[in-house]
């Protein structure tokens, strides 16, 4: 049997619909609210934007992380610097079968990025997180004990990078 008219038009509609999808149709109304950018032993590593609903975002709220990367970066060295971060920030609180378990998502969300490709991670509190690849939904996380451990990596007090999280809190402005 070969299909209607109408319905390869519907399959097609669909098919791109979801295609355009992004992390932007589970955030309406949200807005920059800050950027900065990391750097490595002044090597610029990725461009990091917040973008929130709210114009001072909380880890009570959602929210989303976009981190457009200026260098190639294996998906294997994204997931290990990762969990050293929520290692040292989570303390002893953290076994290592919930780390091995967090790894597995993380590789199963990240890729090998190249420059300019950004990953995305939505924050869902009390639910969880997403990622996505280029735009693209890559992994959905459904365990809010991580979501609230990974996106800490930048906005926790304690974060490695405090220059970089009052920049994308919108604390402090990059200079030109």
């Amino acid at each position: 049997m070969f299909p209607t008219v109408s319905g390869l038009a519907l399959t097609l509609w669909l098919g791109t619909t979801v295609a355009l999808a992004d992390w932007r149709d589970d955030l309406p109304g949200a807005r920059s609210v800050g950027t900065g950018q990391f750097k490595w032993f002044g090597i610029a590593v990725y461009e990091a934007r917040l973008w929130s609903r709210d114009s001072s975002p909380t880890l009570d709220q959602p929210f989303a992380l976009e981190l457009t990367y200026r260098r190639e970066i294996k998906r294997d060295a994204l997931v290990e610097t990762s969990l050293d971060e929520i290692r040292r920030l989570g303390g002893e609180s953290l076994d290592q079968k919930r780390l091995s378990h967090w790894a597995y998502e993380m590789r199963e969300a990240f890729v090998d990025v190249a420059p300019g490709q950004s990953i995305t991670g939505l924050y869902l509190p009390g639910r969880g997180c997403r990622f996505y690849v280029d735009g693209q939904l890559s992994r959905e996380v459904e365990d809010p004990d991580f979501a609230r451990a990974f996106f800490a990596i930048w906005l926790d007090p304690r974060t490695r990078n405090p220059e970089l999280r009052r920049r994308l809190l919108g604390l402090e402005v990059a200079a030109e």
